[in-house]
């Protein structure tokens, strides 16, 4: 293998992937391990990141494991349960959100709860507790799922895209502290992907149509359109990114406004 291909390969890398039971996660944890690498994949629903590992495992090594990101107690025995199987950990993919689709002031304090514990609060348990781990085994890569929504919102996305654009920022944040432990920390932001958090959305023709018309390619992506970015972070071709923010979204953040200029 040629130096060229072998920079985007994962070999020998333990890479853990939280939400791996369906959407980017899955998509993800598959790449990761066509790409080389050993995949935890771990979810709050234990038999679908079981189905990924053992599609995985067809042609590569992985497992699954049950994590709710909305816990300490059970982010912690997770990475406890890394530690004992695999004595390291390099790569970590973050995936799990909801999204309350709700106007502002209409929003309840449970649903504001509900939203930031998941997002926000979530993504910076398993961030933290990653990078322990990382840190004993001389740095990773860790790659946090925002979204298009860190940057441009409408109405019902509000609290959706706050917690979007924090995700970004613990990016940055997380990227310069863990910089001296050899620790890189990047954030995805993917446009309108077809996965089970945009199906109420595929169930209206009308909004699924306006969605695809408003991005440069005129269509929605796959999830796998997204994993691919997600290997190249985690990979040693990204070793002098961090802290940084990689837009998957089809050209919608390029494009100003949705009226085509008669020129």
């Amino acid at each position: 293998m040629d130096h060229t291909t072998s920079v985007f390969r994962v070999d020998g890398k333990v890479a853990l992937v939280a939400g791996a039971g369906s959407g980017i996660g899955q998509a993800a944890a598959v790449a990761l391990g066509q790409s080389g690498a050993t995949v935890v994949c771990a979810d709050i629903n234990l038999e679908a990141a079981q189905i990924t590992a053992d599609r995985i495992a067809a042609d590569g090594k992985a497992s699954a494991l049950s994590i709710d990101i909305r816990s300490s107690k059970s982010v912690g025995e997770a990475m406890e349960k890394i530690r004992a199987e695999y004595g390291r950990l390099d790569i970590m993919v973050s995936t799990p959100s909801i999204n309350v689709r709700k106007r502002l002031l209409t929003y309840t304090d449970e649903e504001l709860d509900r939203v930031v514990d998941l997002n926000l609060k979530g993504t910076f348990r398993i961030t933290k507790a990653a990078a322990a781990l990382m840190a004993e085994s001389g740095g990773g890569s860790i790659i946090l799922t925002s979204s298009i929504r860190s940057l441009v919102v409408e109405p019902g996305q509000g609290v959706y895209a706050a917690t979007k654009a924090s995700q970004v920022q613990l990016a940055r944040g997380f990227a310069v502290e863990l910089a001296p432990m050899g620790i890189r920390v990047n954030a995805l932001a993917p446009g309108v992907v077809d996965t089970p958090l945009t199906e109420p959305i595929r169930k209206n023709a009308e909004w699924y149509a306006a969605y695809a018309n408003r991005n440069a390619l005129k269509r929605w992506a796959k999830p796998e359109e997204m994993a691919w970015p997600i290997v190249f972070l985690a990979s040693s071709a990204s070793s002098y990114v961090t802290g940084t923010v990689l837009f998957v979204d089809g050209g919608w953040t390029a494009i100003d406004g949705r009226f085509e200029p008669p020129l």
